[in-house]
């Protein structure tokens, strides 16, 4: 593993997820402003489909994830050149070692010093800062799973480039 490409991948990863997250707030709130939307309204429409809302949510969370760890497992995959489901391993091993520290960090220093919960940009998995429940422990490891498997692909994706760069030198 090059963690120094892995890296670099871990923040493609990060700015690919602030910058979808961000484009998709800015489609959902265009819409709303296009429809005149009442916010009461809207907010009396959302509390009675809630479920609804809550599982589209979701996927939307999981496709951002895919995505985004796909192309810093790309970025590690490219950067490193071989061993591209290593490279992705390495760029999911950045989110958790940093997601750890962050975390660490928050408990030790108080809540105003939560970085994450302060940005309200990147997307979050819907877990209460309280007690755990096995819903939000369950959210929590598919959506690790997700971006492990988003990471590997993007890992293999990059690692492929050059598989085929060398093939072309080669004359095969």
């Amino acid at each position: 593993m090059k963690f120094g490409s892995a890296f670099f991948g871990w923040l493609t990863a990060t700015g690919t997820a602030v910058l979808l997250t961000a484009l998709l707030a800015a489609t959902g709130t265009a819409v709303g402003l296009g429809n005149q939307v009442d916010p009461g309204e809207a907010a009396d429409a959302a509390a009675e489909n809630a479920a609804t809302i809550g599982i589209i949510g979701g996927i939307v969370i999981a496709l951002i994830l895919l995505i985004a760890y796909f192309c810093g497992g790309y970025v590690a995959g490219r950067m490193a050149r071989f061993d591209g489901v290593k490279q992705g391993i390495a760029v999911w091993l950045w989110a958790i070692i940093i997601a750890v520290v962050l975390a660490i960090i928050t408990a030790v220093a108080g809540a105003q010093f939560n970085v994450l919960g302060n940005l309200n940009s990147f997307p979050r998995i819907p877990i209460g800062e309280g007690d755990l429940t096995a819903g939000s422990i369950i959210t929590a490891i598919v959506a690790a799973l997700i971006a492990l498997g988003g990471a590997i692909l993007g890992g293999l994706a990059g690692m492929r480039y050059h598989r085929r760069v060398d093939r072309a030198g080669l004359g095969r």
